[in-house]
């Protein structure tokens, strides 16, 4: 669990959900990119706000579902409402207290290792949640521990993006500096107020490095859709 100070996401999800505030922000600050915003409602947001990745990615969940990095708990509160059973995790208490507060029933402070032998049908990590293994060699070792947590049959499902667009110029060729490894493995840190939380590694992948690592790993791969800002949906599933 992340310590209170040092929990920008959380911090900003308590004082939304007990003032909300409009023009409430988180500031992103990238390694490779200006700093960007997320507007802390966008964390709140119902099924009709949701994009329609999103809305597909809770429509083919089943069987118990582990929703991994749930945030105020968006998606799990719309699981709920449909009556599959759902695990809430988070590192974030603040995120934890909130998601309590707004009805998600399993609420827990944790990420996989705090999960024992438990077992899910379906694993949910939307807003490019599989971003927090890291890097290629990250993805490649979290493929292969998650094993354990699903049930025959299981899948996982998550969006990332392929951001190669970043690096690509007005000429089309493409400009990547040399001291990355994959262009897709960054370094954020996140700001709210006065709460600064730490720097960590962070993994956009695209579709075909995606799906060799995948396959690799003992998955088989399937792009259930793409949406916006070269950001797609994929589902994994145990071979």
């Amino acid at each position: 669990m992340l310590l209170p100070e040092q929990d920008p996401m959380g911090q900003a999800m308590l004082d939304y959900f007990r003032f909300p505030d409009e023009k409430a922000n988180i500031t992103v600050h990238c390694d490779i990119a200006d700093d960007d915003v997320i507007p802390v409602k966008l964390l709140f947001r119902n099924w009709e706000e949701m994009n329609a990745l999103e809305q597909m990615a809770i429509e083919n969940c089943f069987g118990r579902v582990l929703d991994l990095g749930a945030g105020a708990g968006c998606h799990a509160l719309e699981l709920q409402k449909i009556g599959v059973e759902v695990v809430a995790a988070d590192l974030s208490p603040g995120a934890i207290e909130v998601m309590k507060a707004r009805g998600v029933l399993d609420a827990r402070g944790t990420d996989l290792a705090g999960l024992g032998d438990e077992k899910f049908d379906t694993i949910l990590m939307m807003m490019n949640g599989i971003g927090i293994t890291g890097s290629l060699a990250g993805l490649t070792d979290w493929l292969k521990q998650v094993k354990q947590y699903l049930s025959p049959g299981g899948h996982i499902i998550f969006d990332t993006s392929d951001i190669e667009y970043i690096y690509t110029e007005k000429d089309g060729s493409i400009s990547i500096p040399m001291d990355r490894d994959y262009y897709g493995e960054v370094r954020y840190q996140m700001t709210y107020k006065d709460v600064k939380g730490p720097g960590f590694p962070w993994l956009f992948i695209d579709s075909v490095t995606l799906t060799d690592i995948a396959y690799e790993c003992g998955y088989d791969v399937e792009l259930l859709d793409a949406g916006e800002n070269f950001t797609y949906l994929v589902r994994l599933s145990l071979l």
